[in-house]
């Protein structure tokens, strides 16, 4: 069954706008409530995050659930009100904070004023962390710079092996895979408080590495075929293109989806949202690489008013290919 990408183009571009649309709301609405499109972890804001986990070992300690309100209400009384406050696990046991930088002193006071409202916590299990404000906006400045670089570089190598056109629909369908993924990533952090680290910085970066990947293997199908057909339809050459490449790009994705869902279900909870913004990701990018990045080359080449290649005619004439 062949797939015609180029006859439903309005279908696919409408899927990828609402899509992005809703991460553009979350985002004006998650920086309207805390300052910043993406909640961010304390990688990029600096400060100090506590997990601090019930002993269930003693008798009565772990009967009851912690209640976010009631660790809330602490840390008002302790002068911390504007800490972010997480109960995880599936028995609500355990509880992440985040506030601002705490010294030796103030993180012992804050401990037993929590342990006296909640319970005892196991010392063993005690998780502390601390970033400094100046290192955690060199973070996101470096992850930032490097994006971009990325992006440059992108556009350099493809104008050059293919035309300028290929390169900037291929950064188009980029943009796409990134705001989809950080879109999501917004609505995460609205609805369930999830933070960006800087190893999403690392996802965003592997994402668009997998995404141009297919795109120029589909450019490269269609390129071959212009140079041996250069007068025929721009919309059949893109539409047999995808369908020569689409199983390969059904492949790859979904053996490497297979390794980063096992991480993601069973990985530990520092690798749990870095392979969920994989994911996210390369879902996003085998999408715009099939159904995005193809179809606005062949609508640009078959715009109204654009001159489409053709070969020269005559005895010693050469062949005019259109990305030579």
């Amino acid at each position: 069954m062949k797939l015609n990408v180029i006859k439903q183009r309005s279908l696919w571009w409408s899927i990828s706008a609402a899509v992005i649309l809703i991460g553009l709301i979350s985002m004006v609405i998650s920086t309207a409530q805390i300052g910043a499109p993406l909640r961010p972890s304390l990688d990029f804001v600096g400060g100090t995050r506590l997990q601090l986990e019930l002993d269930c070992t003693l008798a009565g300690n772990c009967d009851r659930p912690i209640e976010a309100a009631t660790v809330r209400e602490v840390m008002a009384a302790e002068g911390h009100a504007n800490s972010s406050i997480q109960v995880v696990g599936e028995e609500r046991h355990t509880i992440s904070i985040r506030t601002s930088n705490l010294d030796g002193p103030n993180r012992a006071k804050l401990e037993a004023a929590l342990s006296e409202k909640l319970g005892k916590f196991d010392t063993n299990k005690v998780q502390i962390d601390t970033v400094g404000p100046t290192i955690g906006r060199q973070l996101f400045t470096n992850g930032i710079l490097s994006l971009l670089l990325s992006f440059f570089g992108i556009i350099v190598y493809l104008s050059f092996r293919f035309q300028l056109d290929y390169a900037f629909f291929a950064i188009v369908a980029l943009v796409h895979d990134v705001l989809v993924t950080v879109g999501a990533f917004s609505v995460l952090g609205l609805t369930m408080g999830v933070e960006v680290d800087s190893l999403f910085i690392v996802a965003l970066l592997t994402i668009i590495g997998f995404s141009v990947n297919d795109t120029v293997v589909i450019y490269d199908r269609v390129r071959e075929t212009l140079a041996k057909t250069p007068d025929g339809s721009m919309n059949d050459i893109v539409d047999d293109a995808v369908n020569q490449t689409l199983t390969r790009s059904i492949n790859t994705t979904l053996t490497t989806l297979l390794s980063l869902v096992a991480i993601f279900l069973f990985g530990g909870e520092t690798l749990k949202l870095f392979a969920l913004a994989l994911i996210i990701g390369f879902i996003a990018g085998a999408y715009s690489s099939i159904f995005v990045a193809s179809t606005m080359l062949a609508w640009w080449r078959t715009r109204p008013g654009q001159l489409q290649p053709r070969t020269a005619s005559g005895p010693g004439s050469e062949d005019v290919l259109p990305d030579e």
